[in-house]
Protein backbone atom coordinates (compact mmCIF):
# COMPACT_ATOMS: atom_id res chain seq x y z
CA UNK A 1 0.00 0.00 0.00
CA UNK A 2 2.60 2.94 0.98
CA UNK A 3 3.99 2.05 -2.58
CA UNK A 4 1.08 3.39 -4.23
CA UNK A 5 0.98 6.43 -2.35
CA UNK A 6 4.26 7.83 -1.77
CA UNK A 7 5.28 8.69 -5.65
CA UNK A 8 3.73 11.85 -4.76
CA UNK A 9 5.29 13.27 -2.20
CA UNK A 10 9.10 14.19 -1.91
CA UNK A 11 11.37 12.21 -4.97
CA UNK A 12 12.92 15.67 -5.03
CA UNK A 13 15.96 17.26 -2.57
CA UNK A 14 13.45 18.80 -0.15
CA UNK A 15 13.61 22.49 1.74
CA UNK A 16 14.62 23.13 5.70
CA UNK A 17 14.66 26.32 7.60
CA UNK A 18 17.69 26.89 9.98
CA UNK A 19 17.25 30.28 12.78
CA UNK A 20 18.43 33.41 11.49
CA UNK A 21 19.51 33.61 15.09
CA UNK A 22 20.79 30.85 15.97
CA UNK A 23 19.97 29.31 19.46
CA UNK A 24 22.50 27.24 20.10
CA UNK A 25 25.86 27.06 18.06
CA UNK A 26 27.63 23.77 17.38
CA UNK A 27 30.93 23.30 19.56
CA UNK A 28 30.31 25.79 22.24
CA UNK A 29 29.19 23.04 24.82
CA UNK A 30 26.31 23.08 24.37
CA UNK A 31 23.17 21.05 22.77
CA UNK A 32 21.53 21.94 19.15
CA UNK A 33 18.32 23.30 19.70
CA UNK A 34 16.02 20.06 18.25
CA UNK A 35 13.93 19.73 15.26
CA UNK A 36 10.39 18.41 14.80
CA UNK A 37 9.17 17.03 11.57
CA UNK A 38 5.59 16.23 10.58
CA UNK A 39 5.23 14.37 6.90
CA UNK A 40 2.51 15.13 4.32
CA UNK A 41 -0.40 12.93 3.22
CA UNK A 42 0.37 10.23 1.62
CA UNK A 43 4.08 9.64 3.76
CA UNK A 44 5.56 8.60 6.68
CA UNK A 45 7.40 9.41 9.21
CA UNK A 46 10.16 7.46 8.08
CA UNK A 47 10.31 7.13 3.95
CA UNK A 48 13.86 6.85 3.22
CA UNK A 49 13.42 8.72 -0.03
CA UNK A 50 11.28 11.78 1.56
CA UNK A 51 11.65 12.34 6.03
CA UNK A 52 14.33 10.23 6.41
CA UNK A 53 16.62 11.78 3.48
CA UNK A 54 15.36 15.31 5.06
CA UNK A 55 16.16 14.13 8.52
CA UNK A 56 19.58 12.55 7.60
CA UNK A 57 20.42 16.31 6.12
CA UNK A 58 19.34 18.50 9.02
CA UNK A 59 21.88 15.65 10.74
CA UNK A 60 24.77 16.70 8.65
CA UNK A 61 23.85 20.49 8.30
CA UNK A 62 23.65 20.66 11.58
CA UNK A 63 26.37 18.49 13.58
CA UNK A 64 24.58 17.21 16.78
CA UNK A 65 21.10 18.12 16.75
CA UNK A 66 18.76 16.08 17.65
CA UNK A 67 15.71 15.30 15.06
CA UNK A 68 12.17 13.90 15.86
CA UNK A 69 10.01 12.56 12.72
CA UNK A 70 6.31 12.48 14.29
CA UNK A 71 4.65 9.01 13.84
CA UNK A 72 1.32 8.85 14.90
CA UNK A 73 -0.26 5.16 15.16
CA UNK A 74 2.27 3.09 16.45
CA UNK A 75 3.33 1.49 13.09
CA UNK A 76 4.15 2.92 9.69
CA UNK A 77 1.27 1.68 8.03
CA UNK A 78 -1.13 3.62 10.11
CA UNK A 79 1.21 6.67 9.99
CA UNK A 80 0.46 6.44 6.22
CA UNK A 81 -3.41 5.93 7.05
CA UNK A 82 -3.85 8.91 9.12
CA UNK A 83 -2.67 10.96 5.94
CA UNK A 84 -6.29 10.36 5.08
CA UNK A 85 -8.73 8.70 7.81
CA UNK A 86 -8.50 10.44 10.85
CA UNK A 87 -10.27 13.25 13.15
CA UNK A 88 -7.05 15.81 12.92
CA UNK A 89 -7.78 17.12 16.29
CA UNK A 90 -6.84 14.05 17.88
CA UNK A 91 -3.79 13.77 15.90
CA UNK A 92 -2.86 17.18 16.70
CA UNK A 93 -3.17 16.03 20.50
CA UNK A 94 -1.59 13.10 20.09
CA UNK A 95 1.64 14.70 18.52
CA UNK A 96 1.58 17.32 21.47
CA UNK A 97 1.60 14.30 23.68
CA UNK A 98 4.60 12.54 22.13
CA UNK A 99 6.49 15.98 21.99
CA UNK A 100 5.98 16.36 25.91
CA UNK A 101 7.04 13.10 26.67
CA UNK A 102 10.09 13.36 24.62
CA UNK A 103 12.92 14.50 27.01
CA UNK A 104 15.23 15.21 24.49
CA UNK A 105 12.77 18.24 23.58
CA UNK A 106 11.77 19.43 26.70
CA UNK A 107 13.76 23.19 26.47
CA UNK A 108 12.32 23.58 23.27
CA UNK A 109 12.17 22.82 19.88
CA UNK A 110 12.23 23.97 16.33
CA UNK A 111 9.69 22.68 13.94
CA UNK A 112 8.86 21.72 9.67
CA UNK A 113 6.29 20.85 8.66
CA UNK A 114 5.44 19.71 4.93
CA UNK A 115 2.18 19.98 3.27
CA UNK A 116 -0.38 19.20 5.57
CA UNK A 117 1.87 18.55 8.18
CA UNK A 118 2.54 22.12 8.21
CA UNK A 119 -0.76 23.31 9.15
CA UNK A 120 -1.15 20.57 11.78
CA UNK A 121 2.45 21.57 13.59
CA UNK A 122 0.74 25.21 13.28
CA UNK A 123 -1.89 23.78 15.43
CA UNK A 124 0.38 22.44 17.37
CA UNK A 125 2.16 25.28 18.49
CA UNK A 126 -1.21 27.18 18.91
CA UNK A 127 -2.46 24.69 21.60
CA UNK A 128 0.62 23.37 23.18
CA UNK A 129 3.13 25.56 24.53
CA UNK A 130 5.03 23.16 26.44
CA UNK A 131 7.51 22.56 25.27
CA UNK A 132 8.04 25.50 23.72
CA UNK A 133 8.42 26.03 19.95
CA UNK A 134 11.11 28.42 18.63
CA UNK A 135 10.73 28.81 14.55
CA UNK A 136 8.72 26.98 12.29
CA UNK A 137 8.49 26.42 9.05
CA UNK A 138 5.90 25.86 6.66
CA UNK A 139 7.06 23.75 3.70
CA UNK A 140 3.58 24.43 0.75
CA UNK A 141 0.97 23.99 4.02
CA UNK A 142 -2.47 24.87 3.23
CA UNK A 143 -2.65 27.71 5.77
CA UNK A 144 -6.05 28.92 4.59
CA UNK A 145 -6.88 25.42 3.30
CA UNK A 146 -7.90 23.92 -0.10
CA UNK A 147 -10.85 24.51 -2.34
CA UNK A 148 -10.11 21.56 -4.62
CA UNK A 149 -9.50 17.84 -4.12
CA UNK A 150 -5.92 17.21 -3.14
CA UNK A 151 -3.88 15.99 -6.22
CA UNK A 152 -3.37 12.14 -5.47
CA UNK A 153 -1.61 10.45 -7.83
CA UNK A 154 -2.86 7.01 -9.13
CA UNK A 155 -6.06 4.48 -8.61
CA UNK A 156 -5.87 3.51 -5.06
CA UNK A 157 -8.13 2.54 -2.21
CA UNK A 158 -7.14 5.72 0.02
CA UNK A 159 -7.27 8.42 -2.57
CA UNK A 160 -10.17 7.31 -4.41
CA UNK A 161 -12.13 7.16 -1.17
CA UNK A 162 -11.16 10.67 -0.48
CA UNK A 163 -12.21 11.96 -3.09
CA UNK A 164 -15.67 10.45 -2.94
CA UNK A 165 -16.42 11.57 0.62
CA UNK A 166 -14.92 15.11 -0.54
CA UNK A 167 -17.73 15.05 -3.41
CA UNK A 168 -20.10 13.68 -1.26
CA UNK A 169 -20.39 17.16 1.29
CA UNK A 170 -16.78 17.77 2.78
CA UNK A 171 -19.12 19.77 5.88
CA UNK A 172 -21.38 16.53 6.38
CA UNK A 173 -20.46 15.47 9.98
CA UNK A 174 -19.30 12.29 9.18
CA UNK A 175 -17.04 12.94 6.53
CA UNK A 176 -15.52 16.15 8.77
CA UNK A 177 -14.70 13.89 11.75
CA UNK A 178 -12.83 11.33 9.46
CA UNK A 179 -11.40 12.61 6.42
CA UNK A 180 -8.39 14.78 7.07
CA UNK A 181 -8.77 16.57 3.69
CA UNK A 182 -12.16 17.20 4.55
CA UNK A 183 -10.91 19.20 8.04
CA UNK A 184 -9.35 21.89 5.78
CA UNK A 185 -11.43 21.77 3.16
CA UNK A 186 -12.08 25.84 2.74
CA UNK A 187 -15.69 26.66 0.55
CA UNK A 188 -15.32 29.88 -0.62
CA UNK A 189 -18.87 29.89 -2.19
CA UNK A 190 -19.84 28.89 1.53
CA UNK A 191 -17.86 30.56 4.12
CA UNK A 192 -21.16 30.66 6.79
CA UNK A 193 -21.09 26.50 6.48
CA UNK A 194 -17.15 26.73 6.56
CA UNK A 195 -16.97 28.72 9.56
CA UNK A 196 -19.71 26.28 11.21
CA UNK A 197 -18.44 22.68 9.97
CA UNK A 198 -14.96 22.80 9.98
CA UNK A 199 -13.66 21.26 12.56
CA UNK A 200 -10.17 21.88 12.49
CA UNK A 201 -9.15 24.66 10.21
CA UNK A 202 -11.96 27.63 11.24
CA UNK A 203 -11.07 26.91 14.84
CA UNK A 204 -7.21 27.08 14.60
CA UNK A 205 -7.81 30.33 11.99
CA UNK A 206 -10.34 31.83 14.57
CA UNK A 207 -13.08 32.01 12.20
CA UNK A 208 -15.87 31.58 14.47
CA UNK A 209 -15.17 31.64 18.03
CA UNK A 210 -11.99 33.34 19.13
CA UNK A 211 -9.66 31.67 21.57
CA UNK A 212 -6.96 33.97 22.26
CA UNK A 213 -4.77 31.54 23.34
CA UNK A 214 -3.99 30.35 19.97
CA UNK A 215 -2.83 34.33 18.92
CA UNK A 216 -0.72 34.40 21.77
CA UNK A 217 1.49 30.86 22.00
CA UNK A 218 1.97 32.25 18.04
CA UNK A 219 2.83 35.23 18.77
CA UNK A 220 5.62 33.20 21.09
CA UNK A 221 7.34 32.06 18.27
CA UNK A 222 10.77 33.50 17.62
CA UNK A 223 9.94 33.35 13.36
CA UNK A 224 7.70 31.88 10.99
CA UNK A 225 8.90 30.93 7.66
CA UNK A 226 6.17 30.56 4.61
CA UNK A 227 7.45 28.19 2.02
CA UNK A 228 4.89 28.78 -1.28
CA UNK A 229 5.54 26.47 -4.35
CA UNK A 230 5.01 28.50 -7.78
CA UNK A 231 3.68 25.69 -9.65
CA UNK A 232 1.60 24.20 -6.69
CA UNK A 233 -0.88 22.05 -7.92
CA UNK A 234 -1.88 20.09 -4.74
CA UNK A 235 -2.45 23.22 -2.92
CA UNK A 236 -5.21 25.12 -4.06
CA UNK A 237 -5.34 27.82 -4.48
CA UNK A 238 -1.19 28.09 -3.87
CA UNK A 239 -1.48 31.02 -2.27
CA UNK A 240 -2.80 29.60 0.73
CA UNK A 241 0.55 28.56 1.54
CA UNK A 242 1.25 32.76 2.26
CA UNK A 243 -2.18 32.57 4.16
CA UNK A 244 -4.13 34.05 0.62
CA UNK A 245 -7.31 32.73 -0.57
CA UNK A 246 -10.28 33.47 -2.63
CA UNK A 247 -12.27 36.11 -1.48
CA UNK A 248 -15.62 35.02 -0.47
CA UNK A 249 -18.06 34.24 -3.11
CA UNK A 250 -15.76 34.97 -5.60
CA UNK A 251 -13.42 32.44 -7.09
CA UNK A 252 -11.79 34.81 -9.76
CA UNK A 253 -10.39 36.95 -7.48
CA UNK A 254 -7.16 35.65 -4.60
CA UNK A 255 -6.86 37.78 -1.84
CA UNK A 256 -2.95 37.83 -0.78
CA UNK A 257 -2.78 37.18 3.14
CA UNK A 258 -2.63 41.17 4.32
CA UNK A 259 -5.90 42.01 2.69
CA UNK A 260 -7.81 39.00 4.27
CA UNK A 261 -9.69 39.17 7.42
CA UNK A 262 -7.35 36.77 9.34
CA UNK A 263 -4.77 39.41 8.75
CA UNK A 264 -6.76 42.57 8.86
CA UNK A 265 -8.77 41.47 12.63
CA UNK A 266 -5.45 40.10 13.68
CA UNK A 267 -6.79 36.89 14.09
CA UNK A 268 -4.18 34.70 15.27
CA UNK A 269 -0.76 37.28 15.36
CA UNK A 270 -0.18 37.04 12.15
CA UNK A 271 0.07 41.03 11.46
CA UNK A 272 2.00 41.41 14.50
CA UNK A 273 4.37 38.78 13.91
CA UNK A 274 4.82 40.65 10.03
CA UNK A 275 4.93 43.96 11.53
CA UNK A 276 7.69 42.71 13.73
CA UNK A 277 9.47 41.28 10.89
CA UNK A 278 9.36 37.63 12.31
CA UNK A 279 6.89 36.22 9.42
CA UNK A 280 8.93 35.07 6.46
CA UNK A 281 7.79 34.33 3.23
CA UNK A 282 9.96 32.04 0.09
CA UNK A 283 8.41 31.42 -3.31
CA UNK A 284 10.36 28.24 -4.95
CA UNK A 285 9.69 27.47 -8.28
CA UNK A 286 8.53 23.84 -8.54
CA UNK A 287 5.64 21.95 -8.25
CA UNK A 288 4.46 20.97 -4.63
CA UNK A 289 7.48 20.39 -2.71
CA UNK A 290 9.93 20.29 -5.27
CA UNK A 291 12.79 21.97 -3.62
CA UNK A 292 16.18 22.12 -4.66
CA UNK A 293 18.89 20.57 -1.95
CA UNK A 294 20.96 24.06 -2.05
CA UNK A 295 17.78 26.55 -1.02
CA UNK A 296 16.76 23.62 1.86
CA UNK A 297 20.07 24.25 3.00
CA UNK A 298 20.74 27.61 2.80
CA UNK A 299 17.52 29.27 2.97
CA UNK A 300 16.14 27.39 5.39
CA UNK A 301 18.34 24.78 7.88
CA UNK A 302 21.21 27.41 8.02
CA UNK A 303 18.88 30.32 8.89
CA UNK A 304 16.50 28.53 11.24
CA UNK A 305 18.18 25.90 12.64
CA UNK A 306 21.61 26.77 13.28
Amino acid sequence: MASTLLPFLLIFPLVFVTSTVADVRAGNGTKQVPVVMWHGMGDCCCNPLSMGSVKKLIEQEVPGVYVHSLELGGSITKDIEHGFFANVNELVYMACIKIKNDPELANGYNAIGFSQGAQFLRAVAQRCPHPPMKNFVSIGGQQQGVFGAPYCIGDNVMCNSVRRLIDMGAYLPFVQKRVVQAQYWHDPNQPDEYKKRSIFLADINNENKNNPTYKRNLLNLKNILLVKFNQDHMVVPKESSWFGFYKDGDIDTILPMNETDLYLEDRIGLRKLHESGRLQFLAVDGDHLQIPRDVLVNEIIKKYFM
